[in-house]
This record gives structure tokens, C-alpha cells and sequence, in this order.
């Protein structure tokens, strides 16, 4: 569980940094931040669903 949360917040990190870099928006960086995991999993499923089809 603690390397999860340690993932967590590295990952939070490095989205944030790179949506504010590319924005210059501390809202709009911390916005894409909690929404990009969100869109990640959402698109790992799927993933998985056409994985086992074609595996």
C-alpha cells in the first residue's frame, strides 16, 4: 500500500508539472493533474478488453 500511495503522489507530481509548464495555470495544472488518472483508467480497461481479444 505504501509503494501505491508513493506512486500516487509521484504520478500527481509529474502531471501537475507538466500540465503547469505547458499552461502556466496553477488551476488548470492541478485540474489535469486529478482528472489524467482518472481518463488513464478509464482507457487501461479498454485496453485490457482489446488486449484479451487479440491475445
Amino acid at each position: 500500500m505504501k509503494k501505491t500511495i508513493s506512486f500516487a503522489a509521484i504520478h500527481f507530481t509529474v502531471a501537475f508539472s507538466v500540465a503547469y509548464i505547458l499552461t502556466g495555470d496553477i488551476i488548470l495544472g492541478s485540474l489535469i493533474a486529478m482528472i489524467e488518472p482518472m481518463v488513464n483508467t478509464v482507457a487501461f480497461y479498454f485496453h485490457e478488453k482489446v488486449w484479451q481479444l487479440k491475445h
